[in-house]
């Protein structure tokens, strides 16, 4: 679950990044005379459901996350919360290396686990990313992705309680991951464990307030796009594909990213 916790967050900062590339629909007056009702969103067809969800997750951010996540911030020296962002993401490329597999990936698989054992044995067990140092960036992989490499449809959107933005088969993916995928985190140990994946989830809400000025708009409208965009330019490796979903007069510039 804190695997999928990151991805989701990782996905929403990324593109909250780009909000100021992005075009907004215009809006029919409100003084305007018309009585045709709102059509639902192909991609969304569960919104009032997904709202009320979406309602649910900002009221516990807002009163239990935001402010642990702003006190770690204020108590934490910069290149202490880089280690322990740094730490966490090595434990993950076990995982991206498996579906780099599954998914006929060999250069990323190759990348995974250079990945992992330059930044285990030369950066004090994966607290220093000297891997990127050596041209090898992270190439994020997960089951999710890997259904959708495989033709996988991904079902409606759906805001998940706690979990955040998802989709039927990113959230199968997620499980997959926790339950089937081999994962470091199975080496860990009750309570040990539990502390540690606290640690994550709060040290990610903490990279995200930075980003959180970016998001324009709708909050929702604009979160979902960016979830859903993201994970298509993920399951793509880059390459951007027609969204049929998209606004005609909406863009998010990816080909930026």
């Amino acid at each position: 679950m804190v695997q999928y916790l990151s991805r989701v967050w990782i996905a929403v900062a990324c593109f909250s990044m780009m909000a100021g590339c992005s075009t907004q629909q215009a809006r029919p007056d409100a003084d305007s005379w018309d009585d045709t009702p709102p059509q639902l969103d192909p991609a969304d067809p569960y919104e009032n459901w997904n709202r009320n969800i979406f309602g649910f997750n900002e009221f516990v951010d807002d009163w239990f996350l935001r402010p642990v996540a702003e006190g770690y911030r204020w108590v934490m020296p910069t290149f202490a919360d880089r280690a322990v962002t740094n730490f966490f993401s090595n434990l993950s490329e076990l995982g991206n290396f498996a579906n780099s597999l599954l998914q006929l990936k060999g250069e990323s698989a190759i990348v995974a686990a250079g990945r992992f054992t330059y930044n285990t044995v030369f950066g004090l067990g994966g607290l220093i990313d000297v891997a990127t140092v050596f041209e090898l960036p992270e190439r994020p992989e997960d089951f999710g992705q890997t259904l959708g490499y495989w033709g996988v449809n991904s079902g409606p959107y759906l805001m998940l309680p706690f979990l955040g933005p998802s989709t039927p088969r990113d959230f199968g993916g997620m499980l997959t991951d926790m339950y089937a995928m081999p994962s470091l985190w199975s080496l860990a140990e009750a309570p040990e464990i539990y502390y540690a994946q606290g640690v994550q989830i709060v040290d990610i809400r903490a990279d995200l307030i930075p980003a959180e000025s970016f998001i324009s708009g709708d909050k929702y409208n604009f979160l979902r796009n960016a979830y859903l965009q993201r994970r298509e330019f993920l399951i793509n490796d880059g390459e951007v594909q027609e969204d049929p979903f998209a606004q005609e007069d909406e863009d998010l510039m990816l080909d930026d990213f």
